[in-house]
């Protein structure tokens, strides 16, 4: 594998993981409305 795309696969897990913690931030904030509210605005982008 190239440098290149082993740097994206490291970058998207990062991401992912990131993403994982402003998921459990958002479930405290707005329980279980929380995928509710992000289809809502996954459907407007």
């Amino acid at each position: 594998m190239n440098e290149k795309a082993l740097e994206l696969a490291k970058r998207i897990i990062e991401l992912d993981l990131q993403r994982d913690a402003m998921f459990e931030q958002l479930i405290q904030l707005v329980g279980n409305r929380a995928e509710e509210l992000l289809r809502f605005f996954q459907n407007r982008l």
